[in-house]
């Protein structure tokens, strides 16, 4: 399986993204600067956690008029899983591919350091190798990770199972304590959690590789390629 990890000026989580993908899952993985117009010859689109164009605006506002998201528009249409984190997520919020906002942490506070979730939805193309229910640790590192959607849409997400990841203790106000949610159509994922740098036990924890493990079986399944 081949990634793109989206770079925008800014992004400083890409290099994390890119280690993740070569190094401990073993798949092929490049970066794409932000410019790019076209990203069919990837089969998972990355967009990694950071200061896009310097947060000003607002996180993720300018990011999402960048050349590139034509295409990663284009790559989610087709069925391509796309995964947004931190910044990424709000990139992928502002471009409307996911739904709902954020605001500030609750506490108005920047805060960096490991995290329980919990597994809400484990039949998801992104989560499939975690047990539902399960508690793993996974780092945040954001000022504006306090996930904010109106009630209809809550309601749709609760519904449709949308929201894939929960804080076990909430740490920046997060409505319904949602850590991260998918499309309706459940290939576009967004979390404020970084699971790639949760891929190794010297990191603290290797609980963010099942995630990209996920993505690889499950497209491995969708597309039938076997692998010995």
């Amino acid at each position: 399986m081949k990634f793109a990890v989206i770079v925008f000026p800014g992004s400083n989580c890409d290099v994390d993204m890119y280690h993740a993908i070569k190094d401990e899952l073993g798949e092929e993985v490049e970066y794409v600067w932000h410019d790019a117009d076209n990203l069919d010859s990837f089969d998972g689109i990355l967009l990694p956690g950071g200061f896009s164009y310097g947060d000003y605006l607002r996180t993720g506002a300018i990011a999402r008029f960048s050349n590139v998201m034509n295409a990663i528009v284009k790559a989610a249409e087709e069925g391509k899983p796309v995964l947004g984190v931190c910044n990424g997520f709000q990139i992928l919020l502002e471009a409307g591919l996911l739904p709902g906002a954020m605001r500030r942490n609750e506490n108005l506070k920047f805060m960096c350091r490991p995290t329980e979730l919990v597994v809400e939805n484990n039949e998801t193309m992104f989560s499939a190798e975690y047990e539902k229910g399960e508690v793993i640790q996974v780092p945040i590192a954001h000022g504006e990770g306090n996930y904010y959607c109106d009630n209809e849409t809550l309601s749709l997400l609760e519904k449709n199972n949308q929201i894939v990841f929960k804080y076990k203790n909430n740490p920046n106000g997060s409505l319904s304590d949602i850590a991260g949610i998918m499309n309706e159509k459940g290939n576009v994922l967004g979390m404020m959690p970084h699971p790639e740098r949760a891929v190794d036990r010297l990191l603290g924890s290797a609980d963010g590789l099942k995630l990209f493990k996920s993505i690889v079986k499950q497209w491995r399944l969708s597309t039938n390629v076997v692998t010995s």
